[in-house]
């Protein structure tokens, strides 16, 4: 079975390492192999200290490849900050986004292949191979080749200004409401090569549960990928990111209001209206999705339980995603 699924970071990330050890299980049953291929939001990527920073990419990578600090759920284990200590004692800015000195390294190979002129695919796919991902059967896409930028617009007095998504995020902590997100470079943008590929010849396609907004959201702006995901033959099966009226974790309630999207179930369903197949939702939205949703349209809902506590957990939700999956194949 080929599944292809679109991710942002810790969440999605999270989630597919759950997804790969279920698979797994079922290689053993069926003689497999199962393949993923997973389709990596850049547009977070932000230059820090003169290096290229891919926050998504590499969640992922140091998620599967058994390196991430499991605490944060981003970052590396056995971190240490010497670099950034003394980049600080220069008095070098910004400090508010943290590079620990493993991280840097990260940073530093792709910052110098991307000099050499390999183009960001390239570079995944040397920056996976280091991870063991295609060991695993996991092929890791950048969602483009092209320079993009998530940028948020914020109001200043009787004005706006645009800042990097992560400065909203991180320093700002989504605190300051968003008028707007504008993807810089997203018009000059194509998908990556592989992209558009992997979303048609798969078996089903997942949308694990990263932030619908600023993560999938940005993905689905790739011109070509909204396209295909409604054109493919493969059932598309979503997993809630919101449980019990808010997101589990990051600020995705403030994303949505600021596209003026309800934080539910329902209104992250509504995001993915032309293409949504299947839809996990936590049990206690059950009776709200149910209200909100009589007409009776709309996604194949499943109900269980969406937070991601442990292993076996975040393994019980990969498989009722692919059980559901496997329902809705024609």
């Amino acid at each position: 079975m080929r599944i292809t699924a679109l991710a942002g970071g810790v969440g999605g990330a999270r989630f597919l390492r759950g997804l790969r050890r279920h698979l797994d299980s079922l290689d053993s049953l069926d003689n497999g192999p199962h393949e993923l291929t997973v389709v990596a939001n850049t547009g977070d990527d932000i230059t820090l200290f003169g290096l290229r920073v891919s926050p998504d990419v590499d969640t992922l990578l140091y998620t599967l490849g058994g390196g991430i600090h499991e605490q944060q759920g981003w970052g590396r284990a056995d971190e240490t900050f010497a670099v950034q200590q003394e980049l600080a004692a220069y008095g070098v800015e910004p400090q508010w986004f943290g590079l620990g000195d493993r991280d840097m390294g990260t940073h530093i190979a792709r910052s110098m292949w991307l000099a050499q002129g390999a183009t960001p695919s390239q570079v995944t796919e040397r920056l996976a191979a280091r991870w063991g991902l295609p060991g695993q059967g996991v092929r890791l896409l950048p969602m483009t080749d092209d320079l993009v930028e998530t940028h948020v617009v914020v109001d200043e007095g009787d004005s706006e200004r645009a800042v990097h998504f992560q400065e909203w995020w991180i320093r700002m902590q989504a605190k300051v409401p968003a008028r707007r997100f504008v993807v810089a470079g997203m018009d000059r943008a194509a998908a990556a090569p592989g992209v558009l590929d992997a979303i048609r010849s798969a078996d089903l396609v997942i949308l694990p549960p990263s932030n619908p907004v600023v993560s999938i959201g940005i993905i689905l702006l790739v011109p070509g990928v909204r396209e295909a995901l409604r054109g493919t033959e493969a059932p598309v099966v979503g997993v809630s990111p919101i449980v019990g009226g808010g997101p589990v974790r990051g600020h995705a309630d403030a994303c949505l209001a600021a596209l003026d999207v309800e934080v539910s179930p329902a209104g992250v369903a509504s995001l993915y209206a032309d293409f949504l197949d299947g839809w996990l939702i936590d049990t206690a939205d059950e009776t709200a999705f149910a209200a909100a949703t009589r007409s009776g349209k709309g996604p194949r809902t499943v109900a269980l339980p969406l937070l991601m506590k442990d292993a076996a957990a975040t393994e019980a939700m990969a498989a009722a995603a692919v059980r559901l999956g496997l329902e809705l194949r024609p």
